[in-house]
C-alpha cells in the first residue's frame, strides 16, 4: 500500500473512528509523515493505531489518541503552545502544523535530539526544543494551551498554572488499568474548570510523583 493511501486509511479508519471530527484536525494528520517519526525497524507500526516504542523506554502516542488531543485544545493559529515531552517530535510537528507557535520540553536528551532533527526536516526548525525535566521547569511563562503527552499518576497542578486566561490543558491522569484524559481551562486569574474527555493508558511522565501505597 503506498504511503499516502495508508495514511488516508489510519485517519478515516482509526483517528475519525474514535470521535475526532475536527476537520482541521483530519487535515493536520494527513499532512504531518507520522513513519518520519519512527525509529528504524518500526516502520510497520507507524500508520497502525497503536503506541510505538521509543529509544529511553518512551512511546509515540496512539494517532487516535493524538486526534482527541488535537481536536480538545481547539489550536488558533499564532497562539503559544507548550508541549511536555517531545517524544520523537510527531506531536510537536501536528502542533506547529496548526499554525502555533511551539516549545515542546524532553527530558531525555536522546529524544531531544531526535524530536529537533526530525522537526528540521519538515522545515520546522521554528519549534523550540528544550533538553529539561518539565515538572522541574515550571515557571511563571503563560500559553494559551498546554499538551502533556505522559500522564500524571496523581494531578499537579503546576501546568494549568502556566495557562493565560481562557488557556486550555490537556493531560492525562491516573495510574493503570484506567487514566483519565481531561481537559482543565483557565477560566480566571485564580480559576479553573476541568472535563473529562475519555479514559486511556499512557506511560506516565519522568519523576511524575505517585500517590503513596496503602499500607496495612
Amino acid at each position: 500500500m503506498q504511503t499516502a493511501e495508508a495514511r488516508e486509511q489510519m485517519v478515516e479508519q482509526q483517528v475519525r473512528a474514535w470521535d475526532v471530527l475536527d476537520a482541521r484536525v483530519l487535515s493536520i494528520l494527513r499532512q504531518v509523515p507520522r513513519e518520519l517519526f519512527v525509529p528504524p525497524g518500526e516502520s510497520f507500526a507507524a500508520l497502525a493505531d497503536a503506541q510505538v516504542p521509543l529509544p529511553c523506554g518512551q512511546h509515540m502516542l496512539r494517532p487516535s489518541l493524538v486526534g482527541r488531543l488535537l481536536q480538545a485544545l481547539q489550536l488558533t493559529p499564532g497562539e503559544r503552545v507548550l508541549e511536555v515531552g517531545a517524544g520523537s517530535g510527531f506531536i510537536s510537528a501536528c502542533l506547529r502544523a496548526a499554525g502555533t507557535r511551539v516549545r515542546t520540553l524532553e527530558i531525555f536528551p536522546e529524544l531531544a535530539a531526535l524530536a529537533s532533527t526530525h522537526l528540521a526536516t519538515l522545515g520546522m526548525s521554528d519549534v523550540e526544543v528544550v533538553n529539561t525535566d518539565a515538572l522541574a521547569a515550571a515557571g511563571g511563562e503563560r500559553f494559551a494551551a498546554i499538551a502533556v503527552t505522559g500522564s500524571l499518576p496523581e494531578y499537579q497542578p503546576c501546568f494549568e498554572r502556566q495557562l493565560g486566561i481562557g488557556g486550555r490543558l490537556f493531560v492525562v491522569v491516573g495510574e493503570p488499568p484506567v487514566m483519565d484524559a481531561r481537559l482543565i481551562r483557565r477560566v480566571g486569574e485564580g480559576a479553573w474548570s476541568a472535563t473529562s474527555l475519555f479514559e486511556t493508558v499512557i506511560d506516565p511522565l519522568v519523576n511524575a510523583p505517585r500517590i503513596p501505597a496503602f499500607v496495612f
